[in-house]
């Protein structure tokens, strides 16, 4: 009975500081939605988040869409502790509850139009909406060097876009389109009208990230963001280019934010911290975005980015009114595209 008794009190005791022990473990950890590694490299800021700070952040293949969607099912009990958002999907994210203010390191170094005022999200970097083509892919038609050049019989069944009732480049693109155009964001006749003759030539409408897809050749010409295509340029070493069309574009800030009561908001704030960091920067400067910190683009990165006139055709946008009428556009889209 002796020897039961010590046995119970040694196996109480081990259960005790495993308890004590499993918090702080289970604590060096933060969820981020929407951080998929095949995008923006959050492999590589995954990898630096954990060497600086200790914590792990699993991959996270959800899309600016389906992170809201599953913030605002969770909010009674969130599951993430950041997010990660195209601009447009961040004033959602604040209208719903779903995030917190915080300023994180740095905050006063990002410009006033990147941020939101109150702290509820800021920048991180940017990218410029265009042609992502893969050319060998193309067998031997032209490089498409326009908007208009998509509706070409030629290109029938090789042009994709992300759905824009899903992801936020889906959305993005539709505004370029639609600003290139004659629209405003008060009309977006001129996107659906293009989107309803696109339809037309068979396009191929993956709600994901679709790089693999263009790497492989199933989708042929995307309309993406410029820094897919130079990773698959300079870092898979693939045959493919990256188009500004001619008629013009717009740049899209990316954000994150704190998620409103998450499990885990220290880590999460280590995390926002980090990708604000001139370490941090630097990694998306190196993944071939525009980091939002002044300096963390060194020469060598920027070298790879198309010519200076070729980024004058980038026109300006308003961030705020495109994200308010985003959920109109959705239902246009679906309604008349779709």
């Amino acid at each position: 009975m002796k020897r039961l008794h010590r046995w119970l009190f040694v196996f109480a005791g081990a259960l005790t500081l495993w308890s004590a022990q499993a918090p702080a473990q289970a604590a060096e950890s933060a969820i981020c939605y929407n951080c998929p590694p095949e995008w923006a490299d959050w492999a590589s800021e995954i990898q630096a988040i954990k060497a600086d700070t200790g914590i792990t952040v699993p991959f996270d293949n959800k899309n600016s869409g389906q992170a809201i969607a599953q913030l605002i099912a969770e909010k009674a009990s969130p599951v993430a502790d950041v997010v990660y958002l195209g601009i447009g999907s961040a004033y959602q994210a604040k209208a719903e509850g779903v995030i917190t203010p915080f300023k994180p390191t740095n905050w006063d170094k990002i410009p006033a139009d990147l941020k939101d005022a109150q702290g509820y999200w800021f920048t991180i970097h940017s990218g410029t909406l265009g042609l992502f083509v893969n050319k060998a892919a193309l067998g031997g038609k032209p490089v498409p060097r326009s908007w208009a050049d998509l509706l070409k019989p030629e290109y029938r069944g090789m042009v994709g876009y992300l759905d824009p009732s899903s992801a936020f480049v889906g959305y993005a693109g539709a505004v370029a389109v639609n600003l290139a155009l004659g629209g405003t964001l008060d009309n977006f006749g001129p996107a659906i009208h293009y989107l309803q003759q696109l339809k037309k030539n068979d396009p191929i409408v993956p709600k994901q990230t679709a790089y693999a897809r263009v790497l492989s050749g199933e989708i042929p010409i995307l309309i993406d963001y410029d820094f897919n295509a130079y990773r698959a340029e300079y870092k898979d070493h693939a045959d493919v280019a990256f188009v500004i069309p001619s008629e013009g574009t717009i740049a899209m800030p990316y954000v994150m934010a704190l998620v409103n009561k998450g499990p885990h908001p220290a880590n999460g704030k280590k995390v926002l911290d980090f990708v604000l960091s001139q370490k941090g920067q630097a990694i998306w400067a190196n993944a071939f975005l525009r980091p939002v910190m002044p300096g963390a683009m060194s020469p060598q990165a920027a070298a790879r980015f198309l010519p200076a006139a070729d980024y004058a055709r980038v026109k300006s946008v308003d961030y705020a009114k495109m994200g308010s009428v985003q959920q109109r556009f959705v239902k246009t889209y679906l309604a008349e595209v779709r």
